[in-house]
């Protein structure tokens, strides 16, 4: 599949979905990072951007740059773009929970942040019969590198069977196409060449954690789904190490990728 036609079947996948079960409206986080941007341009392709409600969520280490793409994107895209804080609600965690565990830094801090936002646009999608659209792609899914109850929720995730690679190839085709018709190019620029970053922690990049996503991909790609084995891999040249640590990897968070949302396959 080109990426055109891979575009067309996630948009597709999205809009088929929300049919099926009568919704008429999405809302989804946006975070200024590139998985975001790209599912809420399938979102207004798949409900029209009169239907498509974006929220900001900041929290403690969010930037002020994403914040800016966020709503750059939002502008280009014709959609409202709200802003909503976890500060406090999370800072009334790590009370809560400060006489019990570590709060001030590490997975659990990380991933409360991550479910602070599920729970402001779960209760959005409760309160105004809004489908929430998860925004998660396939390498982090695949890597477990996502927080179970957090940014794993939602009905349904347009870029769930998309590699991070495709992500990045997809919003520039979908940058260039715009442009083409003489339309303006709905991903900022900054998004397509920023460092992706969930901004969970202080200075977080997120290949210092998975490596380069160019590498993983090509690994992923022919241990997930062209089925080599961890002996394969190392005789088609992949280091030994990286084959065990990635995996490894993939077959601990298997429990988690059962319970993330539905998306459309896609070949490769």
């Amino acid at each position: 599949m080109d990426i055109e036609a891979k575009y067309r079947a996630c948009a597709d996948g999205l809009a088929a979905f929300a049919r099926r079960i009568g919704m008429t409206d999405a809302v989804l986080g946006l975070s200024g990072g590139i998985d975001s941007s790209l599912a809420a341009c399938m979102c207004v392709d798949a409900f029209g951007a009169d239907h498509v409600h974006g929220y900001m969520l900041p929290g403690p280490y969010s930037s002020e740059h994403s914040l800016v793409d966020a709503q750059e994107l939002a502008l280009n895209l014709g959609i409202r773009a709200e802003r909503i804080s976890i500060d406090k609600p999370f800072e009334a965690f790590v009370d809560a929970l400060g006489p019990h565990c570590i709060m001030s830094r590490g997975l659990a801090a990380e991933n409360t942040q991550a479910r602070c936002r599920m729970v402001v646009l779960m209760a959005l999608s409760n309160a105004h019969g809004w489908m929430m659209v998860n925004t998660g792609n396939k390498s982090e899914a695949m890597m477990g590198y996502s927080t179970l109850y957090g940014d794993t929720a939602g009905a349904f995730a347009p870029i769930g069977g998309l590699y991070k690679t495709d992500v990045f190839a997809m919003s520039r085709w979908l940058n260039e196409k715009a442009q083409a018709e003489g339309r303006i190019a709905p991903i900022p620029e900054h998004v397509l060449v920023k460092p992706p970053s969930a901004e969970l922690a202080p200075d977080q990049r997120d290949e210092d954690t998975l490596g380069s996503y160019a590498e993983l991909d090509r690994l992923l790609v022919d241990y997930a789904e062209h089925g080599m084995d961890r002996e394969g891999l190392v005789a088609a040249g992949y280091d030994a190490a990286e084959v065990e640590r990635v995996t490894s990897r993939v077959d601990a968070y298997a429990f988690k990728r059962a319970l993330e949302p539905p998306f459309v396959p896609i070949r490769y």
